[in-house]
């Protein structure tokens, strides 16, 4: 029998990039996001230079939740949702990012939805920034390589939070601000405008950005609560537990050094401090940061009221013979697999008591409240007699609850709610694909971007529904 709060936010999560569409009606600028093309689970999405003609670019229309919002937000009020989480484009508020005056009818937007949301008893939960940022600020300015994007960034918090702060509670600084943490490509890109050059040090030029990002978050976190002292203001991260792939204490130590690298960004914006190891670490690369004393008091004075987090997989580590004691655990360099778990269609591990384990570690760690805004299974899904028997994202969401529920009524862990990545099917941030499908409600479109864009409910819809109506204690 789960024992939930009353007030426990069931929902559901999406990004502004991935549902809206409309890039460019009412004054929307072109983003990050707008300049990547399809790819699958093989092959890479493309980082062109612009808008380039004759090229697939699938967050142009999306799912163009833009123009369906209104029936959207019915079929999530069927579903019995406590909680929506999306984003705001910037480009919507802010087109090309450095504008004295924020776009009207971008704002407008955003009233008019969030009106939609409360009006149908659903709780906007809402993050700044989504892997949307302006895309005019990376080609003018250098992306987060620039100590100007903190003023940027600064001025849009003020002014969407200004604008709803009696529309929305709930807020998040950056998505998954640590993913740009393995130097992947396309994380460096989404998460801070970086595309590496040639004789380029990625890992410095990620540094830098990150700090910068830490101190806009930690400000942001300031501005909110001058302006709505109710705001609650979380950080969000990916987060992927990693075990030893053995009890070798080298394996203990490989697989310890891999969460201290990804999770740096929890210790500054929960702990308002940069651990010991990484300042060691910049000493030893010779880094050359631009961190100041001022920086320093900003973010020990912005610390966040929650943790928000991501949670698909975990990972498992190997020591590598002959590594340096100073090694730095990055991306998949010593990732191996673990026999143990099933994999999803894309490789993903699939690891329910993982998802305790992580509430776990952050609840040890942090000691603040915690919210699960992403979790979820991408599949293939296939319409059989006008249905989908999706009972995989069922078994893995049943799975993945009981976890949850396990860390609440046994651990004690403090859990703000609970919000499934995708559920209506939207673009792969990762791929650009559509066929590789998270909802609850199928949307009629594949990944060369045909189809209806008719929604149609899935079997899930109904089980998650009864959950949410149930408090969580009706999973059959």
């Amino acid at each position: 029998m789960s024992t939930l709060p009353k007030d426990f936010l069931w929902g559901g999560a999406v990004a502004a990039h991935q549902l809206e569409g409309a890039w460019q009606e009412d004054g929307k600028g072109i983003s990050v996001a707008d300049v990547m093309t399809v790819g699958d689970n093989k092959t890479e999405r493309e980082i062109t230079d612009g808008v380039k003609p004759g090229l697939n670019y699938p967050n142009h229309e999306a799912i163009d939740f833009y123009h369906r919002y209104h029936d959207d937000v019915k079929l999530f009020a069927e579903m019995g949702m406590k909680a929506f989480r999306t984003s705001i484009a910037w480009t919507r508020i802010f087109p090309n990012g450095d504008e004295d005056e924020p776009n009207e009818a971008g704002l407008k937007f955003y009233d008019d939805l969030f009106d939609e949301l409360l009006a149908h008893g659903i709780e906007p939960v809402i993050t700044l920034s989504h892997f949307e940022m302006p895309y005019h600020l990376v080609t003018e300015y250098g992306g987060w390589r620039n100590r100007k994007m903190i003023d940027f960034f600064t001025k849009f918090a003020t002014v969407v939070f200004k604008r709803y702060k009696d529309k929305v509670k709930y807020w998040m600084t950056f998505n998954e601000i640590n993913n740009q943490a393995g130097l992947n490509k396309f994380a460096l890109w989404t998460n801070s405008g970086i595309n590496p050059q040639p004789g380029e040090d990625a890992e410095r030029e990620m540094y830098q950005a990150s700090h910068y990002e830490i101190v806009a978050s930690a400000l942001a976190v300031q501005i909110g609560h001058k302006i709505n002292p109710d705001f609650q203001i979380g950080a969000m991260f990916a987060m992927g537990p990693v075990y030893p792939v053995t009890p070798d204490p080298k394996n203990v130590m490989k697989a310890e050094r891999a969460m201290q690298a990804n999770y740096f960004y929890a210790d500054a914006q929960c702990k308002g401090r940069y651990p010991a190891w990484l300042k060691k670490y910049w000493e030893r690369k010779q880094y050359d940061l631009d961190i100041t004393l001022a920086d320093e008091d900003v973010i020990k004075a912005g610390t966040v009221d929650y943790i928000g987090f991501s949670y698909y997989a975990s990972h498992a580590a190997q020591a590598v013979d002959g590594e340096a004691d100073d090694y730095m655990t990055r991306a998949k360099d010593s990732e191996v697999n673990n026999p143990t778990l099933k994999q999803s269609d894309w490789g993903w591990l699939i690891d329910p008591v993982g998802l305790r384990y992580t509430l776990n570690w952050l609840s040890d760690r942090y000691d603040l409240p915690l919210f699960i805004v992403e979790n979820g299974l991408g599949a293939f899904d296939k319409i059989e007699d006008g249905k989908i028997h999706d009972d995989y994202r069922i078994d893995y969401l049943r799975e993945h609850i009981k976890q949850m529920e396990l860390a609440v009524n046994v651990d004690g862990v403090k859990l703000m709610g609970y919000t499934p990545w995708g559920f209506i099917d939207l673009v792969s941030a990762g791929t650009g694909q559509m066929d590789k499908r998270y909802g609850m409600i199928y949307v009629d479109k594949n990944d060369a971007g045909e189809g209806t864009l008719k929604r149609m409910k899935k079997d899930s819809f109904d089980w998650y529904r009864k959950v949410i109506e149930s408090n969580g204690a009706d999973l059959d």
